[in-house]
């Protein structure tokens, strides 16, 4: 499923939390997962959300990458030709798979941001790292686990397959909603209802902001406030 421009732009309209807490009202048994669970770090936080699909891969970087039956080079670019097939706008979702030393070698930088980017690639989320902060592409959304100096023998293992990023399990085509505070999968049968229910919950948090902020605060007000937020559907 692919949703159209006017849907994605609904969803980018949004930051992440707003995303993720309309997903916690329409599909609550999601509460829990669906999102990264550990901190990503954002080298870009003015920039704004995305809403992209996934194109998903695994990396390695302590130990050269053995070769098994193909080469690294055309492992690389068999990569970068599923990168440039599928849906657009599209974001890369990559497992670093070196377990403890996660992020020695950083994937990202000047140049695979460039190339991903001029293959209609809008952006990364990895537990690895990135490097190049200056240089990266301008436009490009960066998650990541770390910020190292070195790409040491990092490459690509696989391709189009699932992957757990920071805790988050995403599939390919994925639909993926990102910004500063981190990334949450958003399911293809929920992109209408998220923006409805985040514009829901806007409401009701309204209610209780008016009172917090009006200057006479009390007990009995959070009460009144709370009576008017439950009528509110």
């Amino acid at each position: 499923m692919t949703a159209t421009p006017q849907q994605l732009d609904a969803l980018a309209a949004l930051d992440t939390p707003t995303v993720c807490n309309a997903l916690e009202l329409l599909v609550p048994e999601r509460r829990g997962h669906g999102f990264n669970r550990r901190p990503l770090v954002a080298p870009f936080p003015q920039m704004k959300p995305l809403v992209a699909y996934a194109r998903t891969a695994t990396i390695i970087g302590r130990e050269k990458l053995q070769p098994r039956g193909a080469d690294p080079r055309a492992l690389r670019l068999a990569y970068y030709e599923y990168l440039d097939s599928g849906p657009r706008p599209s974001v890369a979702v990559i497992q670093d798979l070196d377990g403890p030393d996660r992020g020695i070698g950083a994937f990202w930088g000047e140049v695979q941001t460039a190339v991903h980017l001029g293959l209609g690639c809008m952006g990364v989320i990895t537990d690895g790292s990135v490097r190049d902060i200056d240089q990266m592409a301008e436009g490009f959304m960066v998650l990541a686990g770390s910020i190292m100096p070195s790409h040491a023998h990092t490459d690509v293992v696989d391709f189009d397959k699932p992957v757990s990023v920071a805790g988050m399990v995403v599939h390919p085509g994925d639909l993926i909603h990102a910004d500063r505070h981190g990334a949450v999968v958003v399911p293809h049968n929920m992109v209408d209802e998220v923006p409805k229910a985040a514009a829901l919950i806007a409401r009701r948090e309204k209610v209780i902001l008016d009172a917090a902020r009006s200057g006479s605060f009390s007990m009995a007000d959070l009460r009144r406030a709370f009576a008017e937020v439950a009528e509110i559907h």
